[in-house]
């Protein structure tokens, strides 16, 4: 009996011992979020707004599996203010292998690899919205008529950092992913992937210089008139090839950053902002197959860490022709009351050649827990 007492302690205090030792499966969770409260003014003629608005308002819950996995979810609480349709709604679910820098691997729905302001904090982005361009051919507000999907999709991407320099400083990376094409939350459609990929160098610290390309199509179910008037039921399936060029450099409490967008490939008529929206297969034959857009910002200190000032010169040409530019000039400032509040101004005058010209005043007041 002593001897069998003898064993089972032993045993019992080499389980408590390994138990001491090993690690959790799941480590470093945390759970954060972030809200934007607005208010807009828009003088355009005809279409005159004066509203608050709850731009965002996210929980972020994420962590560690062991070390070498990372993961996170995040659920957006406010949806489309026109409809209110879609609240809440899942934004990112993903994980990543993160063991090697020169190599990662993520799968779920997170950000397209596609520009360089697309994967920006909204807060950190710094501006009243993102860039036209951007949020035209990124998968913001598409101009293809998909769902609006805040720049993600569903796939699976690598990426990795390499060429690392005395200072320990990567000087290379890269990304390259294969999606649905279809944005958040939605199956492919037509079972054609989308390829998305880019490059950047990092030639002096600070400084990134890049390229993106997109390969892949946009789909829908459903029933549309073809070139002859007649009634065609089935999946239309539109091509879509995009390519941006991409400039960034942060110093000294200074933001530099500039990208060119083109786009080519047709879009459907309706944006889709219900489920009956995705059997409307009927072409926007306004705005052609081809569209671009341009900008270049400036976040410059006037007391560093606390007060910036602003101003971005934002063009986008839906049909890629000067005649249907849109084109916004932007100041601002932006105040921070400490690292997790802060208050934006900004005001833009519009250039519109396919209506006439307004105003724009808009106020934000971000905060981060």
């Amino acid at each position: 009996m002593k001897k069998l007492l003898l064993i089972t302690t032993m045993a019992l205090a080499a389980i408590s011992s390994n138990a001491q030792e090993s690690k959790p499966l799941f480590n470093n969770i945390k759970l954060s979020g972030y809200g934007m409260a607005q208010y807009t003014y828009k003088g355009q003629k005809d279409e005159e707004s004066n509203s608050f608005n709850i731009r965002m308002l996210r929980l972020v819950l994420d962590g560690r599996i062991q070390n070498d996995f990372y993961w996170k979810a995040q659920i957006q609480f406010n949806g489309n203010t026109s409809t209110l349709g879609n609240s809440p709604r899942v934004v990112d679910l993903f994980t990543e292998w993160q063991k090697y820098d020169f190599f990662k691997v993520k799968i779920g729905q997170f950000k397209r690899p596609f520009t360089f302001e697309n994967p920006l904090h909204p807060i950190d982005e710094g501006f009243m919205s993102y860039s036209q361009a951007v949020s035209k051919l990124a998968g913001f507000n598409d101009r293809n008529g998909e769902q609006a999907s805040n720049g993600r999709d569903i796939g699976l991407q690598i990426q990795g950092d390499f060429l690392r320099n005395g200072e320990g400083r990567n000087l290379l990376h890269y990304q390259i992913g294969v999606f649905n094409g279809q944005g958040t939350n939605t199956k492919d459609v037509d079972q054609r992937k989308d390829i998305i990929g880019g490059f950047w160098i990092m030639p002096v610290k600070g400084m990134r210089l890049g390229a993106f390309g997109w390969e892949g199509s946009s789909a829908r179910k459903g029933t549309w008139k073809d070139e002859n008037g007649e009634t065609q039921t089935g999946v239309r399936s539109l091509p879509k090839y995009r390519y941006a060029i991409s400039g960034e450099y942060i110093a000294n409490d200074w933001t530099f950053r500039s990208e060119y967008v083109h786009s080519t490939g047709k879009a459907f008529k309706t944006t889709i902002n219900s489920n009956e929206d995705n059997s409307k297969c009927d072409l926007n034959t306004t705005i052609g197959d081809k569209a671009d857009g341009f900008y270049g910002m400036v976040i410059a200190p006037v007391v560093s860490k606390k007060l910036y000032a602003k101003v971005r010169y934002d063009m986008y040409r839906p049909s890629a022709t000067w005649a249907t530019s849109n084109t916004q000039y932007e100041a601002g400032v932006n105040y921070m009351i400490n690292k997790n509040f802060q208050i934006d101004l900004e005001y833009a005058r519009v250039n519109n050649r396919a209506q006439s010209d307004y105003n724009i005043l808009d106020a934000q007041v971000d905060f981060r827990f």
